[in-house]
């Protein structure tokens, strides 16, 4: 990139300062447009030397004194950093001073603005222009980032319409089949009430005729029917069908429909800032979130806490050291209580869509889910141990597991008991996730993936198609120990929330994976499983005290 072109500098009269110069002062060293030499002149209290500006001395220039007449600053006085005369040295003003010879001065001035010309026109210059060409290339990336959100938004909508199309032209369907049938029924008991009424208007002419005769043979052979027509016919009943029309939940669709990320909108050190020789580089400051607030706990009975799962704002599902996971409300209350199928600890549990609690046998491979107190099993793996489950906004299962021969580890979708989806390596075949040990799970508002790895002390995060995006392994900022993660947990924007047990800590994250705070005054102690309700409220299981807290912390 050329540098900054030096400017070229006008010189003005310094009277009038408006018309260009032509003459010099030599004594005065005053630059003087011909308008204003015979002003100059005039002023019979000193002595003048005019010349035509090209022709002056190049003699040093020497400031006029500022505060002395008719006198000329020689001197450099360095520790008011001001030019001075031989007047201004004796005097009590700067008495005790040090003083040097001010072009000595001058010239080292000159050399430190040569400096900075040559830093402005090599270095910063060129780096803002830079900027400048990096900006307009992101506002074209971000016209077309929030062109395609709109394209997106816009082919769901679509997708959503043609879902409810074809449900609305299935029922049409279902609803003129019904009318047929219902017609055929009405049209063969209107055909049969149809003959029997010609039967019976039939022997009402057979009985007239014989009664108006005197043919007893007409007689002999009579048969009464009426004992037949007394047994009326069977009524046709329908029951007629009805259209029950839903409520409508306004939230369960808009997670269907997708959300939206909420935008951050940050400030950062450039990556290439212009730094002095003596700039030192320092870690930037990361806020503490010491405002959170603690709302309540609930004491619940296991010898060892595991995991809190939110089933609404009011209720939670937990589980520890037991074979048994309770749901409780938030006074503390024991609700519900379910015993595993196999009378093993449960390793992990968590909530679908629908409500129904699921929860891992490690010792079984299986994964399980309740519903309506009696307890299904979904998956069985082979080969595979599972570790941690959570539910997604589409109702798929996403578990994390360990390969049987202690190699591998691996995520996986499930759609009931269908495998959909594997994630296992990144773009250059290395393994996402280290082997062994718990690896928490939980699906973002963004549909990212989020697995607290424990063993790898690191949260790694992949997108919807499992995608490698970034892996957090930040450090407490209170403590030099490296982040010992166990729990994991995201919000309604986006945010990631993973308990450092050893730090006591609850550390946040964009949805980028830049640390934004953490939560330490709590009290908390061992955090362990995390989980946010709808109004984002965080609720931290306490590995040792036992207790579940409720955190106001946004």
């Amino acid at each position: 990139m050329e540098p900054l072109k030096r400017a070229q500098v006008l010189l003005q009269c310094d009277l009038c300062q408006s018309d260009s110069l032509q003459s010099h002062c030599e004594f005065c060293q005053v630059n003087l447009c011909k308008a204003c030499v015979g002003e100059h002149l005039s002023d019979s209290s000193q002595r003048h030397n005019v010349v035509p500006y090209k022709y002056r001395s190049s003699a040093p220039y020497y400031p006029k004194c500022p505060d002395h007449t008719n006198t000329h600053c020689e001197f450099y006085c360095e520790i008011c950093d001001v030019p001075v005369c031989s007047t201004c040295i004796s005097s009590d003003k700067h008495k005790g001073h040090t003083f040097t010879d001010v072009l000595k001065k001058v010239r080292s001035k000159k050399k430190e603005l040569e400096k900075d010309l040559e830093e402005l026109e090599k270095r910063i210059y060129p780096a803002y222009e830079e900027i400048t060409l990096d900006l307009n290339s992101e506002k074209v990336n971000f016209e077309n980032h929030y062109k395609n959100l709109t394209t997106a938004v816009t082919k769901q909508e679509k997708n959503l319409h043609r879902e409810i199309s074809i449900i609305v032209n299935k029922q049409k369907s279902e609803i003129d089949e019904m009318k047929n049938k219902h017609s055929v029924a009405e049209n063969e008991h209107e055909k049969e009430i149809k003959q029997i009424t010609s039967d019976v208007k039939q022997s009402i002419n057979d009985l007239k005729k014989i009664l108006y005769s005197n043919d007893v043979s007409l007689t002999s052979v009579y048969r009464s029917r009426n004992a037949e027509f007394r047994g009326l016919p069977p009524k046709v009943n329908v029951s007629l069908p009805r259209f029950t029309p839903h409520q409508i939940n306004t939230e369960q669709l808009h997670q269907m429909f997708g959300s939206l990320s909420a935008i951050t909108i940050t400030k950062e050190a450039h990556s290439n800032t212009i730094k002095t020789p003596e700039a030192v580089s320092c870690p930037p400051a990361k806020s503490l979130l010491d405002a959170a607030e603690f709302i309540t706990s609930i004491q619940t009975k296991y010898n060892y806490l595991y995991n809190v799962t939110c089933l609404s704002d009011e209720e939670i599902w937990t589980h520890g050291e037991e074979n048994i996971m309770k749901l409780y409300n938030l006074r503390g209350e024991v609700l519900r209580s379910i015993i595993t199928k196999s009378g093993n600890n449960p390793r992990d549990t968590a909530v679908t869509r629908s409500g129904d609690l699921v929860y891992i046998d490690i010792y079984t491979s299986t994964v399980n889910i309740v519903k309506n107190e009696q307890i299904q099993e979904v998956i069985r793996l082979q080969g595979w141990k599972p570790h941690n489950i959570c539910g997604t906004t589409t109702g798929d299962l996403l578990v994390t597991m360990d390969s049987a021969n202690g190699e591998h580890s691996r995520v996986v979708r499930y759609s009931g008991s269908t495998e959909k989806q594997t994630i296992q390596f990144d773009s250059e075949g290395k393994s996402l996730y280290s082997y062994g040990y718990t690896k928490d799970i939980i699906e973002n508002r963004n549909l990212d993936i989020c697995v607290a790895d424990c063993n790898a002390k690191a949260v790694v995060v992949v997108n919807q198609a499992g995608k490698f995006r970034f892996r957090y392994t930040g450090y407490s900022s209170s403590t030099a120990r490296p982040l010992d993660l166990i729990g994991i947990t995201t919000d309604s924007q986006s945010q990631i929330l993973i308990s450092d047990r050893k730090n006591n800590s609850i550390h946040i994250l964009d949805q980028h994976g830049q640390l934004l705070s953490y939560i330490r005054n709590c009290d908390l102690h061992l955090p362990w499983g995390l989980s946010v309700d709808t109004k984002d409220n965080l609720f931290v299981a306490e590995f040792h005290s036992h207790k579940v807290k409720k955190i106001k912390y946004m």
